[in-house]
């Protein structure tokens, strides 16, 4: 009797190790695996949408491009309410933490500021932050 007690207690230990180790290994931050091809797809379709003959394509490019990288960071697990946020908790990931916050900066005044207009070099500039943000939180 006593060692079917300690055969179940045993083994409602190894459950519940193994559920526990499940569990964290899920739900810590930045570590889900990402659909690479699907943002693949979409970053070259934001790519190919800029084009220097045409202004209003840079500050839909930057949109876009914003949006992707939000979306990849939250696909990843990073937290926050804000894009800020989720980039400030993933900021170790980022190795140019300052070609992002710039890129993101510029997208919050195409955002904000009706007058604000980007050229395609500034364009082409904020879209190498991005790219480099989502290769470095490996959606491309």
């Amino acid at each position: 009797m006593l060692d079917q007690s300690i055969i179940f207690l045993f083994a409602a230990l190894i459950i519940v190790g193994g559920l526990l180790f499940a569990f964290i290994g899920f739900n810590r931050k930045g570590s889900r695996q990402l659909d690479v091809e699907k943002y693949r797809v979409k970053w070259l379709k934001i790519e190919q949408c800029l084009k220097r003959s045409e202004p209003s394509s840079c500050s839909l490019a930057i949109l876009e491009a914003d949006k992707l990288v939000d979306q990849a960071l939250k696909d990843r697990g990073f937290v926050g309410d804000t894009m800020g946020e989720r980039m400030k908790y993933a900021s170790k990931v980022f190795s140019d933490r300052n070609g992002v916050w710039a890129a993101h900066k510029l997208r919050n005044k195409l955002a904000h500021e009706t007058d604000f207009t980007v050229s395609y070099d500034q364009a082409r500039q904020a879209l190498a932050g991005f790219k480099k943000a989502l290769k470095d939180v490996g959606a491309i």
